[in-house]
């Protein structure tokens, strides 16, 4: 498994870049803003749906949540793009026993207060505007692990033109009870709720 690296000069190039990288591509960045308790974690469960998701919630957390950005992402991608690792990111293979690992390692990780872990339990991308959403069930093993110093947070992200040449981004988040459930159907039924929300809300926009 790659684990984040400690670089500050080399986190400091990508911060800007990945701020940068945002700002440039971007015509707006919008989000609703909620309470988030300093004394315990985040673990950030999201829609999956493009390339662009691991910069716009790295920008997500520093501009809400404030925490140590970190990210599981496939074995192969944080091997190809090097600079990954110093952003927090830590890697997921499909074998059982790094499976394993890398689920343990992200549990420990929210044993820290100050740390975010972003985790998507739909294993691979599907269209931004998917109805039904479905999770991996590895996903419990870190809540199960988590409940008592960590708090879950829900967040679906969508991307508009409309009438404009870039798009903008509009992240809906919502806090959840953490130890509210028995299975991954369960999790699953309650970050459907808050997705199909937030895409009917996305969807009711008129410019």
């Amino acid at each position: 498994m790659i684990t984040p690296k400690n670089n500050k000069i080399i986190h400091w190039f990508f911060h800007r870049y990945i701020l940068r990288l945002i700002d440039k591509n971007f015509r707006s960045f919008n989000y609703n803003n909620i309470a988030v308790d300093a004394d315990k974690s985040v673990l950030l469960i999201p829609n999956h749906f493009s390339w662009w998701d691991g910069f716009i919630l790295y920008y997500l957390n520093y501009k809400l949540f404030k925490k140590r950005f970190h990210i599981m992402i496939l074995e192969e991608t944080v091997s190809k793009v090097f600079f990954l690792k110093y952003m927090g990111a830590f890697s997921i293979s499909k074998n059982s026993k790094g499976l394993i690992e890398s689920l343990n390692y992200a549990a420990e990780l929210l044993n820290d207060p100050q740390n975010l872990v972003v985790i998507f339990p739909q294993g691979k991308l599907y269209s931004n505007f998917v109805q039904q959403v479905d999770f991996d069930k590895g996903i419990l093993r870190v809540i199960d692990k988590t409940q008592q110093k960590t708090q879950l947070i829900f967040s679906a992200t969508f991307i508009e033109y409309f009438e404009h040449k870039k798009p903008g981004v509009n992240v809906y988040v919502n806090k959840s009870a953490v130890n509210s459930f028995n299975n991954i159907h369960q999790l699953t039924e309650a970050y459907q709720q808050h997705y199909e929300a937030a895409r009917q809300q996305q969807t009711q926009i008129v410019i």
